[in-house]
């Protein structure tokens, strides 16, 4: 493998010229700059990215943690993470934790071995193990998705979900239904108890009952949502309006709907959250909660390149909005 040393004796200039004209430190003169490409070009000279960043205290990549999970909007996310980082000259390092609490100790210690410049985590479960990992001493800077550690040293990216609650809920209500269910998330995890919380503030605001046995507590999952359909269809009755939590769990009860006999939207009217690719080819097309996937990566990419830039040591919290996205699950009550 060729050196910096072979170029500069290809080229018949020192090192510090080759590097000057390599990284284009300092003016060089056309010809000189030639005959160095050349060189490069003619050995196949690839640069030490490890060189250079032991030199500049900084490598230009970021590393990822993703847990395990079949909701697409973690696959979004990191398709826009990873795009966001190739426009800002950064490379994307990705690792997948599989839940496993001692495999996401792995792969954090691997990341920081490496001298990634910052991490990102996305992550679908949170448990005590999980947060003192975060918690820990590490020196690299953080940003956290949906959810993280209450500490003044890590970033976090937040959808609004108390205001797509409640978003979600009064839609619903402007449709003329009074009769509303809710399928939660795991409630232990914030996302979900604040999508419940704006929906009970949107009931209250609409002076409408909240009736506790149509409130099913799910798991983000399809089965989740197919399961709370089979416990609200075992009632003596059953609201004609539900605000799904996730659009993954409003797929399940499609499902089980058509599996029971129930028309979407003339039996039952149905909204979700989340706006994954594939919510608007169910049938009918979902009516959910736009969150600014897009927006969400590259507002975690930036952030965290600005953290590493300023070497700043107070965390942050940034919400990003989310929007009412109108398909065909629900219906206009009479």
């Amino acid at each position: 493998m060729a050196t910096i040393k072979d170029v500069a004796k290809l080229a018949e200039v020192s090192t510090s010229t080759v590097s000057h004209v390599l990284n284009k430190t300092r003016f060089v003169r056309e010809d000189t700059c030639e005959r160095v490409n050349n060189a490069v070009r003619q050995l196949n000279y690839r640069p030490s990215s490890i060189a250079r960043s032991l030199k500049g205290q900084r490598t230009n990549t970021l590393g990822m943690l993703v847990t395990a999970s079949r909701n697409p909007f973690f696959a979004e996310v990191v398709h826009a993470v990873e795009r966001r980082c190739y426009e800002r000259g950064f490379t994307l390092f990705l690792c997948n934790t599989d839940g496993d609490v001692k495999r996401m100790e792995a792969n954090l210690d691997a990341l920081e071995e490496k001298r990634v410049d910052g991490l990102l985590l996305l992550c679908s479960e949170v448990n005590d193990d999980i947060l003192s990992l975060l918690e820990a001493e590490r020196s690299t800077p953080t940003v956290v998705f949906d959810w993280g550690p209450e500490s003044d040293n890590v970033d976090r990216i937040y959808d609004n979900s108390p205001d797509g609650g409640y978003m979600a809920t009064m839609h619903l209500i402007e449709m003329g239904h009074s009769e509303i269910g809710c399928v939660t998330g795991p409630l232990e995890r914030r996302s979900a108890a604040e999508r419940l919380g704006g929906f009970k503030k949107a009931m209250d605001d609409a002076g409408l009952p909240v009736r506790k046995e149509w409130i099913v507590e799910g798991d983000y999952d399809c089965k989740g949502g197919i399961n709370a359909m089979q416990q609200l269809m075992a009632l003596q009755d059953y609201p004609t309006a539900l605000f799904v939590c996730n659009d993954m769990m409003a797929i399940g009860v499609i499902n089980e709907a058509a599996r029971k006999g129930v028309c979407i939207p003339d039996d039952l009217s149905i909204i979700g959250y989340d706006d994954i690719y594939i919510a608007r080819y169910t049938t009918p097309p979902l009516t959910t909660i736009h969150q600014p996937k897009n927006e969400m990566a590259a507002m975690a990419v930036d952030t965290l390149i600005d953290r590493v830039d300023s070497k700043r040591d107070q965390g942050q919290v940034i919400r990003v909005e989310p929007r009412l996205v109108e398909r065909e699950s629900v219906r206009k009550a009479t």
